[in-house]
């Protein structure tokens, strides 16, 4: 085992940040109910383990996210905590998405709610959900910059965009970090995505590290994966089937499955710093109780699952079409 944090770069001009870092959204029903104490415990298990890094989004429980975030940070130092949001999302009432706003006015409107529900002065990074179709990209990250002069941004990071628009991005200001599915069961970033980040110094945040619970998850179809293509039938048992290839491995290791899953991603490169979501503080730990891989090892999980062995789309197809990344 490895010591419980490892610390990272979140690219040349980013922030240092513990790793991996909490993904908050599920703590706001994404996948099923959380009691609200419940989720500060998390965050607080987290946080008192010696993490740092919180993902959230402004759009996560319609504002909810960030005010349970704002009651966990309530008794902490700011200064000990890397909040990164992601903003743009438009919401129906009863939550339901209706597209995403771009535009340099919405971004500061954007900023302004979120600074009032976190309780902060300053968010440390802040990036666009996904690209707006209609507003060019160097209008967004633009307007991003501005807040980054005014003081209530620290960095600037992107999330699900494709090669030429983090270039188009990266050419009007320093892009600290690219948030992006990654793991054994999504691997299209290593065509392009990654290394035209790497040659711009730019580190990815990796989430869906175990496919939404594809991987070591309880197998329980709640919230989003009710929606989600890989555990539609058919799709599903063959995915649990290529999971189940880990087992012998895990066990080998002395690990979990979900475990071992984190390790590969942590172990694809010192830009790469997982995003592991937890809706109980049991799972905070299990996280952090890490496992270090040989380079043999990365490459017989490799074999074990190889790119594109996946079965379905990692989203439906609407939410499929709103990705830049995928294009």
């Amino acid at each position: 085992m490895t010591p419980r944090f490892a610390t990272r770069r979140l690219g040349a001009t980013g922030p240092a940040v513990s790793s991996p870092a909490l993904g908050c959204m599920g703590l706001s029903g994404v996948y099923g109910a959380v009691d609200a104490d419940e989720g500060v415990r998390v965050i607080h298990a987290y946080l008192d383990a010696g993490g740092t890094l919180l993902d959230t989004g402004d759009f996560y429980g319609a504002g909810h996210n960030e005010m349970l975030i704002a009651r966990a940070l309530a008794d902490r130092s700011r200064d000990d905590v890397v909040l990164s949001v992601k903003f743009g999302a438009l919401l129906r009432p009863g939550g339901m998405p209706s597209g995403f706003d771009g535009r340099p006015a919405s971004v500061r409107n954007f900023l302004t709610y979120s600074l009032q529900r976190l309780g902060v002065d300053h968010v440390d990074v802040y990036r666009p959900a996904r690209l707006d179709p209609t507003v060019p990209i160097e209008d967004t990250v633009g307007a991003v910059a501005e807040l980054v002069e005014a003081g209530h941004v620290r960095h600037i990071g992107l999330s699900e965009v494709g090669a030429a628009t983090i270039r188009r991005a990266a050419a009007v200001a320093p892009i600290s970090d690219l948030q992006i599915e990654y793991s054994l069961l999504t691997r299209t970033i290593e065509e392009a995505i990654l290394p035209t980040c790497r040659e711009l110094g730019i580190g990815i945040t990796a989430y869906g590290v175990l496919s939404r619970g594809l991987i070591g998850g309880s197998g329980t179809l709640e919230g989003a994966r009710r929606m989600t293509p890989r555990f539609q039938d058919g799709n599903r048992e063959h995915n649990e089937a290529l999971v189940a290839r880990l087992r012998d491995m895990a066990e080998a290791k002395g690990c979990s499955v979900a475990q071992l899953a984190i390790a590969w991603v942590a172990a694809r490169g010192e830009d790469i710093v997982p995003v592991i979501g937890a809706r109980r503080t049991e799972q905070v730990t299990t996280m952090l109780d890490g496992v270090t891989l040989t380079g043999d090892e990365v490459a017989q999980l490799e074999t074990l699952i190889p790119r594109d062995a996946v079965a379905g789309d990692r989203y439906p197809a609407a939410a499929m079409a709103d990705l830049d990344s995928e294009r």
